[in-house]
C-alpha cells in the first residue's frame, strides 16, 4: 500500500515555528547568564571554604539541592531528569576551583566510568585504573580525592574484591550511586557465526549466563578485568566477542550484536564512592542516610542473634546482611556487612551501635552516607 504524502507546513506553521525557536533562544541566552551567576556565587563560596580550610565537595549538599529541586519541580521536565543536569551544573561549578580527581575501574567505556560521571558529572580528572585494588591504592595514596567501585549487583549480589578491600583499607564510603546495567553483545562482526570466546569482567559473564548457555553454548567464557577491557579485546580479534556498554560500543567501533543479554531486565549496580577519612569528614545527617559496617562475632551459640537485638530495640532497619569467610586459616570464621537505615548522629542510630560495638569481637564502621535518590 503506497504511503499518503505527508502535508507541506503552512506558512502559519513556519510562523509559528520560528517563533518559537526564537523564545528558546532568549530562554537559552538567559540560562547561560544565569549559570554565569550561580558560578560566580559557588567562586565566592569557594574562596570562603578556602579560608575555613573546608571541604568543596559535599555529597549531602549536593544531594539536598537536588532533592529540594525535585520537590518544587513545576514540570514539565520530569523530575528524574534533574539530577543528573543538576550534577553537571555542579561540576562545572567546583571545577572553577579545584577539578575532583576520580578513580575508577577502566579503560573508558566501564559501566564504573559511567557511574563516576553520573555522580560526579564530566568536569572532573578522570584516572581510569586497571583493576578494583588499583582504585584502593591510589585513592589511598592520594593520587585520586575519591574512588568508585562497584558494590553489590542486583543479580549477583556482593562484589567480594570490593568487600575485601573495605575491610582491610582505610577508606571509607561517603556516598553510593546506583546504575541500570544493560549489558550488549559487541563483535567486529554483525553477527553470533564463529565466536569462540565472550571476553568480560566475571561479574557481567555471571549476570548473562542464561542468554550465553541459550545462543553461544559452546563459547569460552573468559573473563578479564573489565568489560571495556574486554571490548578492547574484541576490537582486536573477529572470533572474539564482549560483554560491554553500548559507549564501550562506540569507543572501540563494535558491533552491538546483541542489545540487552543480561538475564535480569532490572539489572542494577550500587557503587560506592570513597576517600580518605583525614581529608573528608563523614557527611551530616541528610534524612535519608545509610550506614553501613562490617562486624564479626565469637563463634558461640546464639551469636548472630545478638547482632540483632540492639537494632530492634532501638528501631533501627537492617537493609542488608552479607557474610564472607575470614581468612583465618581454615577456621571457617565471618566477618558480617550490614546496611542499616539512618545516621550515627541520630539517638536512636548511635545507641544501637554502641549496643552492636559492645556484642561484636570485630566492628568497622565502612561510611555514612545519604541514600542514591535515582
Amino acid at each position: 500500500m503506497a504511503e499518503t504524502p505527508k502535508e507541506s507546513p503552512t506558512p502559519a506553521q513556519d510562523h509559528a515555528l520560528a517563533g518559537l525557536r526564537d523564545q528558546i533562544d532568549a530562554v537559552d541566552r538567559e540560562l547561560l547568564k544565569l549559570l554565569n551567576q550561580r558560578a560566580a556565587l559557588a567562586q565566592a563560596v569557594g574562596g570562603i571554604k578556602k579560608q575555613q580550610g573546608s571541604l568543596v565537595f559535599r555529597p549531602e549538599r549536593e544531594a539536598a539541592v537536588i532533592a529540594g529541586l525535585k520537590a518544587h519541580n513545576p514540570g514539565p521536565l520530569q523530575s528524574d531528569t534533574i539530577a543528573p543536569i543538576w550534577r553537571e551544573i555542579m561540576s562545572a561549578c567546583r571545577a572553577l576551583e579545584t577539578p575532583t580527581r576520580v578513580a575508577y575501574l577502566g579503560p573508558a567505556g566501564t559501566f564504573s566510568e559511567q557511574a563516576s560521571l553520573g555522580f560526579f558529572g564530566s568536569s572532573i580528572v578522570r584516572v581510569p585504573c586497571t583493576s578494583i585494588d588499583e582504585v584502593f591504592r591510589v585513592t589511598s595514596a592520594g593520587a585520586a580525592d575519591f574512588g568508585v567501585v562497584p558494590v553489590e549487583n542486583s543479580t549477583e549480589g556482593g562484589v567480594a574484591r570490593t568487600l575485601d578491600l573495605l575491610l582491610s583499607t582505610p577508606l571509607f564510603i561517603v556516598a553510593e550511586t546506583s546504575l541500570f546495567v544493560r549489558h550488549n553483545l559487541l563483535r567486529v562482526r554483525n553477527d553470533l557465526a564463529e565466536i569462540e570466546a565472550v571476553v568480560a569482567h566475571p561479574q557481567a559473564l555471571a549476570q548473562c549466563q542464561g542468554w550465553l548457555a541459550q545462543h553461544l553454548p559452546h563459547a569460552e567464557r573468559r573473563p578479564v578485568s573489565s568489560n571495556a577491557e574486554g571490548a578492547r579485546l574484541a576490537a582486536q580479534d573477529a572470533k572474539l566477542a564482549a560483554i560491554a556498554s553500548d559507549r564501550a560500543s562506540s569507543e572501540y567501533g563494535l558491533h552491538i550484536v546483541a542489545p540487552a543479554i543480561q538475564d535480569d531486565a532490572h539489572n542494577r549496580t550500587r557503587f560506592a564512592v570513597l576517600t580518605q577519612p583525614e581529608l573528608h569528614p563523614s557527611p551530616r545527617a541528610s534524612g535519608r542516610d545509610c550506614t553501613s559496617l562490617v562486624v564479626s562475632v565469637l563463634n558461640r551459640p546464639g551469636a548472630l542473634h545478638d547482632l540483632v537485638v540492639p537494632l530492634k530495640t532501638h528501631g533501627v532497619s537492617m537493609t542488608r546482611f552479607e557474610s564472607r569467610p575470614a581468612r583465618s586459616g581454615g577456621q571457617w570464621e565471618y566477618y558480617f556487612y550490614i546496611d542499616l537505615q539512618g545516621h550515627p548522629d541520630e539517638a536512636h542510630v548511635a545507641r544501637a551501635l554502641k549496643e552492636l560495638r559492645d556484642c561484636c569481637a570485630f566492628f568497622k564502621v565502612l561510611g555514612t552516607y545519604p541514600l542514591d535518590t535515582h
